[in-house]
């Protein structure tokens, strides 16, 4: 079942008006490992050791499967270690091996945009990547490794063509956004049935709120990815294998730079459609006051009227006249008739 926004804007616009780029989580094996081919990657075989594998990749490790990984002379972090905000404890070099933490978007059954962070362990014969939630490049990647950046012989490699593979993922969604801002500026603007208006600008209001949550996201991403890149940049005299790879490192900086720029005009784009929603609310808000003001004005003249002749006192001469009656109803149906004229008059109405 779509989650309730989707459902929602479905039934009030027509169509998902978030195409969030997300696909039903499928939970994988939470250690995966693969060895270079000539066709790419390959899974390793069950039966070969651990200690062949190029690719690591841990997803929500179990206590073996670190201490597995631990076997190979390589400390994995634990979530709370990768959480850790300090740009000296997410990016260091310790004993040759780079450990370089980013933070990532994901996606959930929910639908809901997350980000969580990723280590990229840098060995000179592998490289172990380390994630607590389910990220899309790292399975998509396997399948296309040798159609995605400078390559998958060497560990560098396998990390910039992560790294490509990420940037691509980032960029679609900053697509998707837009997409869906565009959209969602159009519905807001089209007149709509009076019964169904605010409804479409509420739901309107938390779809343009998830696709801001997904920006800031995306931003995020893009950011510690660029801090991941310089520090890598700034290694690599100390590091071996990654010759001829500072081309690929320059061209996925300037992609990083680029991306960034479209962040912050869709951001942009976010508080315009925002306040326009928020604009919209309003004008449905007041349009219903002034409709009540107006039917209260319209009533005020035959209340004063009832009033007056509701007062009891000893000499009202029309009371006691068989005209008395029928003469109160004309003036007070007069009174409304002449009210509404002037409201007309001066387009109240």
């Amino acid at each position: 079942m779509k989650p309730w926004p989707a459902r929602m804007a479905h039934r009030l616009f027509g169509r998902r008006t978030a195409p969030l780029p997300t696909a039903p989580v499928t939970l994988a094996p939470s250690l995966r490992a693969f060895r270079p081919d000539e066709g790419g990657l390959q899974p390793l075989a069950p039966d070969a050791p651990l200690s062949d594998a190029l690719w690591i990749d841990l997803f929500r490790p179990t206590e073996a499967e670190t201490a597995a990984v631990s076997a190979l002379g390589i400390d994995v972090p634990t979530l709370e270690d990768m959480e850790e905000i300090e740009i000296s404890n997410r990016l260091y070099r310790q004993g040759g091996t780079d450990y370089l933490t980013v933070v990532l978007t994901g996606h959930s059954e929910t639908d809901r945009p997350l980000a969580g962070p990723v280590t990229f362990i840098i060995e000179p014969r592998r490289i172990v990547t380390v994630r607590h939630h389910a990220s899309r490049p790292f399975d998509t990647y396997p399948a296309r490794a040798d159609k995605v950046g400078p390559g998958c012989a060497t560990a560098n490699q396998v990390f910039l063509s992560l790294c490509e593979e990420i940037i691509g993922r980032l960029a679609d969604l900053l697509e998707s956004v837009g997409r869906s801002l565009k959209h969602l500026s159009r519905q807001i603007h089209d007149p709509a049935t009076r019964g169904s208006r605010q409804q479409r600008l509420e739901v309107a209001l938390r779809l343009v709120g998830r696709e801001g949550e997904l920006l800031g996201h995306v931003r995020l991403a893009l950011l510690t990815l660029g801090r991941a890149l310089g520090f890598y940049a700034q290694t690599a005299a100390a590091r071996r294998g990654d010759d001829g790879l500072s081309g690929a490192v320059a061209n996925l900086t300037r992609d990083i730079n680029a991306l960034e720029v479209h962040t912050d005009f869709l951001s942009a784009r976010v508080g315009l459609v925002s306040d326009a929603t928020l604009g919209m609310i309003n004008l449905a808000q007041n349009s219903t006051v002034r409709i009540v003001s107006v039917v209260a004005v319209l009533f005020s003249p035959p209340t004063l009227i009832a009033s007056i002749y509701g007062m009891n006192f000893a000499h009202m001469p029309e009371l006691a006249q068989g005209w008395g009656y029928p003469a109160a109803l004309v003036a007070m149906a007069v009174s409304s008739i002449l009210a509404w004229g002037y409201f007309r008059w001066n387009n109240w109405l």
